[in-house]
């Protein structure tokens, strides 16, 4: 057994803020935690002194695009000059740019451009990062996307959860014919990759740019009859009720959610669905309406924050910087900041065996060369972080 000791706790668990434990210690028996509490009180073990320093749960990135080909700095420069976002996408740009250059990308070259953005994340204490596909919007390259994703597993130390976003935006070649679109290449995409065991969640976008409600619906009746758990980006641009629609179906979160409205929030809080708020893409695209967080917080809605890591709404490798944006564009506080970025991150994922520290989770730890937890929200351009140590191991 291992002792992590001569530190500050924030386990995110209990009724003191952050679950805070001043000189605490941590014992760990092989990938597990076996004890949490005062150093005074500790287990015998293998002293590994952490210099007083703060330890947290390993974050967590709950919604990221970082498998894919090509960039979209062109279109940063046209929103500069006054192009909406919704202007680009219709024009041909936007994820529909981004898609034609990951289908001619192979499985190589998408793990290969991955990996710099995946070691981004890690470098910010990051030890899960959900992927999804949604570039491909074929069956042949959404199954490459997923397969990218999980290979980036077996060359880093971390947890890759992968999610279907084959209702990501309807094709060119599918244009005004979204229903066939699902039909013939979203669902059976879905359908091979879970055969291939490719998908741990299936997501969609409904909006007005995207797929309806009622497709939305299709793909999570298809996905429900796989047995698997769903998600959706949810009221970025309007008030489609898609956030309501996730959650009749029980879904482990809504995303984005500026336009979300009370009849959503009371959906969400009564099944459970996590609010994924998301900073980088309202300050990348320049949003001025900003979610609902009073209303959530009020109604109990758990939130989680994350990059959205995407080449071209929220080009952002930073959970640090996503964490302060919450705090200062949306006003979370910054223990808010921290849950949405363990507890409430994990459960967004589905995850019941992290995200915080307790006897029984991994040992996905984050130590930080910070005195109080609000330090990983108040500053920005910096990062506190001084070691990861994965599954137990430093």
């Amino acid at each position: 057994m291992r002792l992590f000791t001569n530190c500050t706790a924030a386990t995110m668990d209990g009724p003191a803020p952050y679950g805070l434990i001043p000189d605490a210690a941590i014992a760990v028996e092989g990938d597990r935690i076996a004890w949490v509490g005062p150093r005074a009180d500790a287990p015998k073990g293998e002293a590994v002194d952490l210099g007083g320093r703060l330890v947290t749960p390993a974050l967590i990135d709950c919604h990221t695009h970082i498998v894919h080909g090509g960039h979209r700095a062109g279109e940063f420069e046209q929103r500069l000059l006054g192009a909406s976002y919704e202007e680009i996408a219709r024009a041909g740009g936007g994820i529909i740019s981004t898609v034609r250059a990951t289908r001619a990308a192979t499985v190589d070259g998408l793990v290969a451009s991955a990996l710099p953005r995946l070691d981004a994340l890690i470098a910010d204490g990051v030890a899960t990062v959900e992927v999804k596909s949604g570039y491909g919007l074929d069956i042949d390259t959404e199954l490459n996307m997923l397969r990218a994703a999980r290979r980036l597993a077996t060359l880093r130390p971390v947890t890759i959860r992968t999610t279907f976003l084959g209702a990501h935006a309807v094709p060119p070649d599918y244009k005004d014919r979204a229903d066939a679109y699902l039909t013939e290449a979203c669902l059976p995409a879905l359908s091979a990759a879970h055969a291939e065991g490719l998908v741990d969640a299936v997501d969609g976008f409904c909006e007005g740019i995207a797929f309806s409600p009622a497709q939305i619906a299709r793909v999570f009746d298809a996905a429900k009859a796989l047995g698997l758990p769903v998600k959706l980006h949810a009221e970025q641009l309007s008030n489609l009720h898609g956030a309501a629609l996730a959650a009749s179906y029980g879904a482990l979160s809504a995303d984005h959610l500026e336009y979300l409205d009370d009849a959503g929030i009371a959906a969400m809080a009564k099944s459970g669905t996590v609010a994924t708020i998301l900073p980088g893409a309202f300050y990348a695209i320049r949003e001025t309406k900003a979610p609902p967080i009073a209303a959530l917080r009020a109604a109990g809605v758990p939130m989680a924050v994350s990059t959205d890591m995407n080449p071209g709404t929220s080009p952002m490798g930073s959970v640090l910087l996503a964490m302060n944006m919450a705090c200062t564009l949306f006003r979370l506080t910054p223990e808010e900041a921290l849950k949405g970025t363990t507890i409430n991150a994990a459960r967004a994922l589905g995850l019941t065996d992290r995200g915080r520290l307790a006897p029984g989770l991994r040992a996905d730890l984050a130590v930080w060369a910070a005195e109080t937890p609000a330090e990983l929200s108040y500053r920005f351009g910096f990062n506190p972080l001084h070691s990861l140590i994965l599954g137990g191991k430093a």
